[in-house]
């Protein structure tokens, strides 16, 4: 079944999801119980997905008495699910160092089964501070990663555009910056197509004096690495709508605010726009003379194509879906997971990470810690702002 592309909008190929290969089957582990709507809209997805992606299995995890009975209801799915009972779930606001403690929850479970190899990925619509903290401790940082990431699409009017990060790292140095490079670069060949994806440090100016040291070391290390013709510079807030690079690198406070302040802006725009076009007996025939254009405008806003936010940088792929998805925006994000399953996502970043690992400051720092007395810059919070030693003290 061929893969699914979005209308091509200014030159730029749009977003591509996988197009399966041919013989090979693979598992994704789902939490059946996360999300404001689960469990239906979990298996609805599950559904979806199964029709686009018919060589996936998937480990649907959760109270198996309303799951078998949901089943029923989607033969696709119901073919296509093992079922695993976990009797517990996490609820929004629980703290992750709470989460670490209930190992029968559906989203502990699901990710067991990652750190098991039972499953190549997980997706949760869940808690996210609690399936950032779980995937990092059960299915633990990659070789050579500091610290993993948050990474999304978001729309430009050039195409799709890569951020990370959105949330698992508050604050971050210039290793961390160089890192998000690289895997946003792995990230936009793996599920945008792109051959050769411009990269921007997201900073106040593009001068290239702007900036504090850690971010204007971080563009010298790109500048000098395998993907430098590939670095634009610095870009600002407003580069990210206009598309001037298929990916922005920043730290997790400034990403996260710059996509909640962009996911309000797109609200505001349709509400003004539904305003406009309500107000008068003119301006209801005008609607339907642009309804056509105006539909086409709310389908490539519409969030639920953008769902589906990866935390890379892990021994395996965990997809985090917005809490508030429904069945068609659950399909999207397990359409991520399967791009980063099929196109060895982990494989092409570890290849990425080899080949620039020499300039990377700090190369003695594996898995989060630093070595032979080097200090860190500070403080690297989560979403929750546990750090790594009281999540470890926490299991």
């Amino acid at each position: 079944m061929p893969g699914r592309t979005f209308p091509e909008r200014g030159g730029r190929r749009d977003r591509i999801l996988s197009e399966p290969v041919a013989g090979t089957t693979f598992t994704l582990a789902v939490d059946a119980m996360g999300g404001d709507q689960a469990p239906e809209i979990v298996v609805h997805g599950i559904d979806i997905s199964a029709e686009r992606h018919p060589q996936a299995r998937y480990l649907l995890v959760g109270d198996e008495a309303r799951l078998h009975p949901l089943l029923q209801g989607y033969r696709r799915a119901a073919a296509a699910c093992t079922v695993r009972h976990a009797p517990d779930t996490i609820g929004a606001d629980l703290k992750p160092t709470a989460a670490l403690r209930l190992r029968h929850t559906s989203m502990r479970v699901a990710i067991d089964a990652v750190a098991a190899g039972e499953a190549a990925g997980v997706v949760s619509a869940g808690n996210s501070g609690a399936l950032l903290t779980l995937a990092k401790i059960v299915i633990k940082t990659m070789a050579g990663i500091d610290r993993p990431a948050m990474a999304a699409i978001a729309p430009s009017v050039r195409g799709d555009v890569v951020m990370l990060d959105l949330g698992a790292n508050v604050v971050c140095d210039t290793r961390n910056l160089v890192e998000f490079a690289v895997m946003g670069d792995v990230f936009a060949r793996t599920v945008l197509g792109l051959t050769a994806p411009t990269i921007g440090l997201l900073n106040v100016g593009s001068e290239e004096g702007k900036g504090d040291d850690r971010i204007r070391a971080a563009a010298d290390v790109l500048r000098d690495s395998h993907i430098g013709p590939q670095f634009h510079g610095f870009v600002e807030g407003h580069d990210i709508a206009a598309g001037t690079t298929d990916v922005v690198v920043t730290d997790g406070f400034t990403g996260n605010v710059a996509l909640k302040t962009a996911e309000g802006t797109a609200k505001l725009v349709l509400q003004l726009l539904r305003q406009a076009f309500t107000a008068s007996l003119s301006a209801k025939l005008g609607y339907l003379l642009a309804r056509s254009e105006l539909e086409r405008l709310r389908e490539l806003v519409d969030p639920r194509r953008y769902n589906g936010a990866v935390l890379v940088g892990l021994n395996g792929v965990a997809v985090k879906s917005h809490g508030g998805a429904d069945g068609p925006g659950f399909a999207h994000a397990l359409d991520v997971a399967m791009d980063m399953v099929v196109h060895r996502f982990n494989d092409r970043i570890r290849e990425g990470l080899a080949r620039i690992g020499p300039q990377l400051p700090g190369t003695q720092r594996q898995n989060g810690h630093a070595r032979d007395g080097q200090a860190e810059l500070g403080p690297k919070d989560g979403p929750a702002g546990d750090d790594d030693e009281r999540i470890a003290a926490a299991r």
